[in-house]
């Protein structure tokens, strides 16, 4: 199996791909992560404001609740994106490994490249996440920040038994989820406020569950000390949306979960019980992370990646994934999925593409377009319109760079 350069956090070079490798790839996984960056640059059509437009509407409100993050408990569509971009980055590293030991590289020298890679991306999360700062904003929460600091142990566990890699990742859970319940709750009277949610939050929990409350837990704790380290304005007080710098543990547990994957879409079975597996495997997840919510032991919470969260939003990457390999790996339905494939090769590109050039280009579709647009569509449907013609030209950026096999690569 050739090495799938784009199954992995790319390297930092633009390089060409010699067409020989692209046509023995698992292609599904390509297209399952040009669907996740799609959902990513979906942001610019900004339906949740749309849908408020509607609100005794059932499907604008389906929309709204799959197109943003969830306040605190629950998991939307949008709220898969980067455990599936994470899980992604597992999934391609047994691949890659093979194809550097063919290659002859040595495990010293690959280790180092590794920790090179986690360096570019942790660094690459915080100049973006500066873009809009007077100075270097530190932050850990971003998606290639949490991927960066987890990606050298995820590295080392490529070369381990799977028996290995399955332990790991549930002493990460168990261990993850002990140290919150055995972190203090906060008392009946701790000033919520003072740490930016309101005092009746409604989505405060009472009891047990109050180790996982907004900005009262470990890792807001964690980043109250660890955050402070580094110059800034003012001192770390919280996170206003809750994310938190220690989920970088929990994520590794959700690359670690596609390393899995990884390791079982590389052996000799037939694409049949691949299938098989990836669908029981998907199922289950989901159903453990629920049994935990409902027992009462730990809830599903995006923004600290808690272990529930990590096996319900693995389980339902699992069961995408499954519907990608079932339609172009099982049946050989490949043709309808190009237009992912363009985003999925490239997705470094389009990540930095969106958080640097979105605003340029919108504003650039405004001055030309602009007219026309507002009075053809209503304004209700204006931001849509605008947001899909920014989505337009990335794509044909993509495309311009995908016909010159241009891939940029970290």
């Amino acid at each position: 199996m050739p090495e799938t350069a784009q199954l992995e956090i790319p390297k930092t070079e633009i390089a060409t791909r010699p067409m020989a490798e692209t046509s023995t790839r698992i292609v599904s996984l390509d297209a399952f992560r040009g669907l996740v960056m799609t959902l990513m640059l979906g942001e610019a059509m900004r339906l949740p404001m749309v849908a408020a437009s509607f609100p005794h509407s059932t499907f604008w409100a389906v929309i709204a609740y799959n197109t943003e993050h969830v306040e605190w408990q629950g998991c939307s569509l949008h709220d898969l994106i980067q455990p599936a971009f994470s899980f992604l980055v597992g999934a391609a590293l047994p691949f890659s490994i093979a194809s550097r030991q063919k290659k002859g590289q040595t495990f010293g020298h690959m280790v180092a490249h590794a920790a090179w890679r986690a360096l570019l991306l942790v660094a690459l999360g915080i100049f973006l996440r500066s873009l809009w700062s007077p100075g270097t904003y530190f932050t850990f929460e971003d998606t290639l920040t949490q991927i960066g600091l987890g990606y050298v142990p995820l590295f080392l566990l490529g070369f381990t038994r799977v028996r290995t890699q399955v332990i790991t990742c549930a002493l990460i859970l168990i261990l993850f989820w002990t140290a919150f319940a055995l972190y203090p709750a906060p008392p009946t009277n701790f000033d919520y406020p003072s740490v930016g949610v309101p005092q009746n939050w409604e989505h405060n929990y009472t009891g047990f569950l109050s180790h996982w409350n907004k900005n009262s837990n470990l890792s807001w704790r964690f980043d109250v000390w660890f955050l402070s380290l580094f110059p800034r304005e003012h001192p770390f007080i919280y996170n206003q949306g809750g994310w938190s710098t220690l989920s970088f543990i929990p994520t590794l547990a959700t690359m670690i979960l596609g390393l899995l994957t990884g390791e079982w879409l590389k052996t000799p079975k037939s694409t049949q019980e691949k299938l098989r597996g990836l669908v029981i495997a998907g199922l289950a997840l989901i159903l453990l992370g629920l049994i935990c919510q409902w027992l009462g032991i730990c809830p599903i919470v995006k923004r600290v990646w808690t272990s529930s969260y990590t096996l319900y939003s693995g389980g339902w990457v699992l069961l995408i994934l499954a519907a990608f390999y079932a339609l172009m790996e099982w049946k050989g339905w490949r043709r309808w999925a190009f237009p992912l494939l363009v985003v999925g090769m490239n997705s470094i590109a389009v990540y930095v593409m969106s958080w640097t050039m979105s605003d340029f280009f919108r504003r650039a579709v405004a001055r030309h377009l602009g007219s026309v647009i507002n009075a053809v569509v209503s304004p209700t449907f204006q931001p849509v319109i605008y947001g899909f013609s920014v989505m337009l030209i990335f794509w044909s950026i993509l495309f311009w760079m995908y016909r010159r096999k241009l891939f940029l690569r970290i």
